[in-house]
């Protein structure tokens, strides 16, 4: 369902500043001992152990300021060993330098090259906040997505703060896609492609669906 209130992507000039010099690229040293490794693939995720998993990605920074959808679309499909050109994902989810409009734009491209009508769908969080039900629905589809070995998206806007501390601002919006999880899904493992210096990072489900919220996410 597409609503106005899960639109909006483009950054601003102070998200336009942060994603300066975020030129693709190799894989980063955030992925490089897991893309370095073994091939980006489903069949070779990383299963830690029980509560905890770990998809393999292929990272790519994005190249400008406003490709954020069609790049963090494009290191969702790579866990699933996948190699599209983030111009032709843009081409198809309308991408202009407003940004990507809709996570209901995006969720059309991963079906499409999952190769499955229904593999993904998407999900809003309405409110301002997210409140417990959201949540709770948010790591329970995190978790699913990547035991399927497949990423989920996420269309966020505002601050937040990860595990670490480091605060990640994206006021007027940016998309990113979600790789992995710990604790039973309460941490989830994100693949940023704003700056390669800063392409993965740990933070809470809370935190996460706080940041989704008054937009939504693509998942299984």
């Amino acid at each position: 369902m597409r609503t106005d209130l899960i639109r909006k992507t483009a950054l601003t000039v102070a998200g336009l500043a942060f994603t300066g010099g975020a030129i693709a690229g190799p894989v980063t040293t955030a992925f490089a001992a897991e893309s370095t490794a073994k091939p980006t693939s489903q069949s070779q995720s990383d299963r830690k152990g029980h509560g905890e998993r770990q998809l393999g990605v292929r990272y790519e920074a994005q190249p400008n300021f406003y490709y954020c959808g069609p790049a963090a679309t494009r290191n969702a499909l790579s866990v699933q060993g996948k190699d599209i050109s983030v111009d032709a994902m843009a081409k198809e989810m309308g991408t202009t330098e407003a940004g990507t409009n809709s996570i209901n734009d995006i969720t059309p491209v991963l079906n499409k090259e999952t190769g499955k009508p229904d593999a993904y769908h998407s999900v809003e969080i309405s409110k301002p906040d997210a409140d417990a039900t959201q949540t709770d629905r948010l790591r329970a589809d995190i978790v699913r997505t990547v035991d399927d070995g497949r990423a989920v998206v996420a269309n966020i806007a505002g601050t937040s703060v990860d595990t670490d501390g480091t605060t990640h601002s994206f006021e007027g919006g940016h998309y990113i896609s979600v790789v992995g999880y710990r604790d039973d899904g309460n941490t989830v493992r994100i693949a940023d492609s704003a700056d390669a210096n800063t392409a993965a990072y740990d933070i809470t489900v809370e935190h996460l669906a706080d940041w989704i919220a008054t937009r939504g996410y693509a998942t299984s």
